[in-house]
C-alpha cells in the first residue's frame, strides 16, 4: 500500500516543520531562485510538493553543487555552451525545472547514441552491386501498360 505524503514526512523528518527547516538550508545557497510569497512561506506548501523539492534539491546539490554547474551541464549536453542568450534564459529558471531539463536532455542523448550504431548497421547491407541493380533497371525501362477501357 502506498503511503500518503503526510506519512512519508512523518517517517523521514518527524514533522512538517523539520522538513521546512531542511529545505531552508537550500534557500540560502546558490540553488534557490527567490520566488517565494513572503506572506505564505514554505509552511503553507503541501507535503507532497515539499518532499519533491527536498528530493530535487538534495540530488542537485549532491550531483552538481549549485545552479551554475547544473546550467553548464545542460548546455554541454545540448551542445550550446557558447550560446549566452540561452544561458541567460536558463538562469531565470528554478532548480526543479532545470533538473527536469537536464534529465530529459540526458535521456535524449542516450537514445541518440544508442540509435547511431543501429543506423550504421542498417546502411551497410543496403549497398547493392551492379548485377543486382540491373534487373530493376530493365523492369523500369519496359513500356508502361495501356490504360484499361472503362466498363459501360
Amino acid at each position: 500500500m502506498k503511503k500518503s505524503p503526510l506519512q512519508i514526512v512523518k517517517d523521514r523528518f518527524g514533522e512538517k516543520a523539520k522538513l521546512v527547516e531542511e529545505l531552508r538550508k537550500f534557500t540560502n545557497e546558490d540553488l534557490w531562485v527567490n520566488r517565494l510569497n513572503a506572506e505564505k512561506g514554505l509552511e503553507l506548501v503541501s507535503n507532497a510538493k515539499l518532499l519533491r523539492l527536498f528530493d530535487t534539491f538534495s540530488t542537485v546539490k549532491e550531483k552538481f553543487g549549485n545552479r551554475a554547474k547544473l546550467i553548464d551541464a545542460i548546455l554541454e549536453i545540448e551542445k550550446r555552451t557558447k550560446d549566452e542568450g540561452y544561458r541567460a534564459r536558463l538562469d531565470r529558471f528554478p532548480v526543479p525545472r532545470l533538473f527536469d531539463m537536464f534529465r530529459s536532455a540526458s535521456r535524449r542523448q542516450a537514445r541518440a547514441t544508442k540509435a547511431e550504431p543501429k543506423k550504421a548497421e542498417e546502411k551497410a547491407p543496403a549497398k547493392k552491386t551492379a548485377k543486382a541493380a540491373a534487373p530493376k533497371a530493365a523492369k523500369a525501362a519496359k513500356a508502361p501498360k495501356a490504360p484499361k477501357a472503362p466498363k459501360a
